[in-house]
């Protein structure tokens, strides 16, 4: 292959007028970065990343994540000129209802976006769970012989990527567990929204990921060619750790807005475009034009990576005979399947078990679980033996220790979650991570993105009310319940009990089409139910009757509780019955859940008939009323907790079988 020729830098130019003109016709869009940065996107993606566009899933592809999803209109670019599935009519309605240009690349909508970003920092936290899957599926299938997995993660970042906590938090991670496949491009422009990143950033980013444990290299001026080529090159080779690329690039490079904030996020205009074709000699009238020599290019990329592809399957059709076992369990992975008799281990409870927190079953469930699903990996935020998260006989996932099943992510919510998208990106491992539920505020951004891409990540939050007790206020959640069911695609779990925790860890691993949030308590709590498979079949469907005394009609009450106050609710209904009040106690795990069940069956659950409702929860009362209905009350928490034992928060805040008895009495008496 030639150094450098004409048709490179044709293709450079159509990659960046092709972002102009998809940001003019949508009169919206950032056109300053793809300006810039095209020269080191078209090195990468036409010299070094090893991708078929016939097949976007290989699985030993190599990933690109534009971690600065702004810059979209340039990935967009690249993706129609490598030969996706996306045609040029897609990039003309860039960012128009219903088009697989939207305005930032989202995974699984797009052919070739490996993950949806947008929100800085994300796909640079995405691209270290990326890398830490390869490295476990490397060190789980690969054999001599066979190195089935050995794909690189090439990631764009911004000032704002690198100015975002998530991507201080998840780089400091990577570096930790010297993750040598992930090569990280810093687009150093020197611009934001607000102007200069003089503004607000003043420090020595190479400085700070040489104390990370990176390698970082100087790529020099980002239209400089031969300078690009070698710290692609040089990044390529690193195999002892991480590796960031420091690129000076001209954000709106050849616009009359270069080097200014102007040329971040708002289109050039009719005038600055045509100076800009001006300036960098492109055709003046044609829009979206996209010369032959350039697609030629992109063409021979394509030939030189489709035997590539070939050989890798060649490589798994031989590994299956070399290694049958691994060979099948591979299959099966890549088919989304899990094992045969995968929840076969799981702990039963019996009615005369032992009070148990359900933190506890949880961790009893999780392990049960492991042991037959290998891909089931994961840790917390340095809370595991609060979460309950810890595999037993597994190592930690180091460095020296690749086939570890347990991560220690450290005080690291937010990239812990980053990290999981990623990691469940590859469709290979299923991760699951721990915190306090009070800290899901730390890493809401990552795990609502998860639930907009349908990844089937768990996680497992803790001490989920205020009856963790004496840590006080600070640790106690109260509006976060409702926070977690306000997100569309996360199904909410908080288990009653021991049976019903081990139920919705069946719930979990049988869900493939998004994230799943379980809420356990610190403190034990009684077994209740009959039997275990009525557990596991009814929490299930989100919501079903715990017990009753009889159906009764509109002299009838019903309580609703999850969690820890579900035994209340079933104590102050069994003595509200003993006087004669017809009543049902319904158990609700999961309102998600219970929401795609048919009308029958919500109706039979909770009949309209019956009125006098009560939901207890120790949380926000809000959303609540949409179960308990005009004429029901909702027990909960309007304010904070406090720092005392679990009991004497019970009384101060009236979690009591009495409390709750009280009020149905009076709504008796109305």
């Amino acid at each position: 292959m030639p150094r450098f020729d004409d048709r490179d830098a044709l293709a450079i130019a159509t990659l960046r007028f092709l972002a102009v003109d998809m940001v003019e016709a949508a009169n919206s869009g950032h056109p300053g970065a793809p300006l810039g940065l095209a020269p080191l996107a078209h090195l990468l993606w036409s010299r070094h990343l090893r991708f078929d566009p016939a097949d976007p899933a290989w699985p030993n592809r190599d990933r690109f994540v534009l971690s600065c999803g702004h810059a979209s209109a340039l990935l967009y670019a690249l993706l129609h000129l490598a030969g996706y599935d996306l045609p040029l009519d897609e990039l003309r309605r860039f960012r128009q209802l219903d088009s697989r240009t939207p305005g930032h690349p989202e995974h699984g909508h797009t052919p070739g976006v490996e993950t949806t970003t947008g929100p800085l920092g994300q796909g640079l936290g995405n691209a270290v769970g990326m890398a830490l899957a390869e490295r476990a599926l490397a060190a789980r299938f690969n054999r001599d012989g066979f190195p089935l997995f050995d794909h690189r993660i090439w990631v764009f970042a911004s000032d704002g990527d690198l100015m975002e906590g998530v991507a201080s938090e998840a780089s400091s991670f990577a570096g930790h567990q010297r993750l040598s496949q992930l090569k990280v491009f810093y687009d150093s422009n020197g611009i934001t929204i607000d102007g200069s990143t003089a503004l607000a950033f003043s420090e020595d980013v190479a400085a700070r990921y040489r104390a990370y444990g990176w390698r970082v290299l100087e790529g020099g001026d980002g239209n400089a060619l031969e300078p690009l080529e070698e710290a692609i090159s040089a990044a390529e080779s690193e195999a002892e750790r991480p590796t960031l690329v420091v690129v000076r690039t001209q954000i709106g490079y050849g616009s009359p807005k270069q080097d200014s904030a102007a040329a971040h996020g708002a289109p050039l205009g009719a005038e600055a475009a045509l100076a800009t074709r001006r300036a960098l000699a492109w055709a003046e009238e044609e829009s979206f034009r996209v010369p032959e020599a350039a697609r030629a290019v992109y063409a021979e990329t394509a030939a030189r990576n489709r035997p590539r592809r070939a050989a890798w399957f060649e490589l798994v059709a031989g590994y299956r005979t070399a290694y049958p076992e691994l060979g099948t369990e591979l299959d099966r992975r890549l088919a989304g399947e899990l094992p045969a008799h995968w929840d076969a281990d799981l702990p039963r409870y019996p009615r005369d078990a032992k009070p148990v927190a359900t933190r506890a079953a949880s961790g009893k469930a999780l392990n049960a679980l492991a042991r037959r699903v290998p891909e089931l990996l994961g840790g917390s935020a340095d809370l595991s033996e609060s979460n309950n998260t810890l595999l037993e006989g597994e190592a930690a996932l180091l460095p020296a220790s690749p086939h570890g099943r347990n991560l220690h992510f450290g005080v690291r919510e937010h990239a812990m979650a980053a990290v999981m998208n990623g990691m469940a990106l590859s469709g290979l491992v299923r991760p699951y991570g721990g915190t306090f539920l009070i800290f899901s505020d730390y890493l809401r951004p990552a795990l609502r993105l998860a639930a907009l891409m349908g990844l089937p990540v768990v996680y497992v939050f803790t001490h989920d009310s205020i009856f963790l007790g004496e840590d006080g206020p600070t640790h106690q959640p109260i509006g976060h319940l409702a926070a977690l069911r306000a997100i569309p695609n996360l199904v909410t779990l908080r288990p009653g009990d021991a049976r019903e925790t081990v139920a919705a860890w069946r719930v979990a691993m049988a869900r493939r089409d998004g994230p799943t949030a379980l809420a356990l308590t610190r403190q034990k709590l009684p077994v209740l139910g009959e039997t275990e498979e009525r557990a596991d079949a009814e929490v299930a469907l989100g919501a079903y009757v715990l017990w009753e005394s009889k159906v009764g009609g509109q002299d009838g009450v019903l309580f609703l509780a999850t969690g820890s106050e579900l035994h209340l609710a079933l104590e102050a209904g069994k003595r509200l019955a003993a006087r004669g009040i017809p009543t049902r106690v319904v158990s609700m795990p999961s309102w998600e859940l219970f929401e795609r069940q048919p009308a029958a069956y919500r109706n039979s659950v909770l009949p309209p008939a019956i009125r006098r409702r009560i939901s207890v929860e120790a949380g926000s009362p809000l959303g609540w009323h949409r179960w308990v209905g005009p004429e029901g009350e909702v027990h909960g928490l309007e304010g904070f907790g406090a720092s005392a034992p679990a009991e004497a928060l019970a009384e101060r805040f009236g979690l009591t079988v009495a409390a709750v008895l009280q009020r149905a009495e009076a709504m008796v008496a109305r």
